[in-house]
């Protein structure tokens, strides 16, 4: 299926992703009392966040988010990758984000996710301040030919 103007899209993907988004966060909220925020869970699989109890959780977690992409990838269809031809931008984009998720408090999985369907006014700023400057930073790398 396809959409006018998005000949690439994948809607029924689209959607089956992120009901299982949705189910794993729900899992993790209803089944075990946390939030399952890419950025804190990361934190603490590495020790630099939360108690050691959560640890065990936090790097299943964390595993299993690659694990999942190479399944797809192994049994469903190639996943084409593309990357820029210097690691630069991804260096300075990574550690942006990084910047980003503490001093937003957490990343996009945990407030967007997360913190909306729990209707957390601090969540739903976030979100809204991610979506703004995800729409200003296309808009200006457009403006300025990064994009067509």
């Amino acid at each position: 299926m396809s959409l006018p103007g998005f000949p690439d899209a994948m809607p029924i993907e689209g959607l089956l992703g992120g009901l299982l988004i949705g189910l794993a966060g729900a899992i993790m909220l209803l089944g075990l009392g946390r939030i399952a925020g890419v950025s804190g869970l990361a934190a603490r699989s590495v020790g630099i966040a939360g108690s050691s109890k959560a640890r065990a959780l936090a790097i299943a977690f964390i595993l299993g988010l690659p694990a999942g992409a190479w399944m797809i990838n192994r049994f469903y269809a190639e996943i084409e990758v593309h990357f820029p031809a210097s690691p630069l931008p991804l260096i300075i984009g990574g550690l942006l984000v990084g910047f980003g998720t503490r001093l937003g408090s957490g990343c996009t999985s945990g407030h967007g996710v997360c913190g909306v369907s729990r209707l957390s006014p601090r969540s739903m700023v976030a979100t809204a301040l991610f979506m703004a400057t995800g729409f200003a930073t296309v808009g200006l790398m457009r403006l300025f030919g990064f994009m067509s």
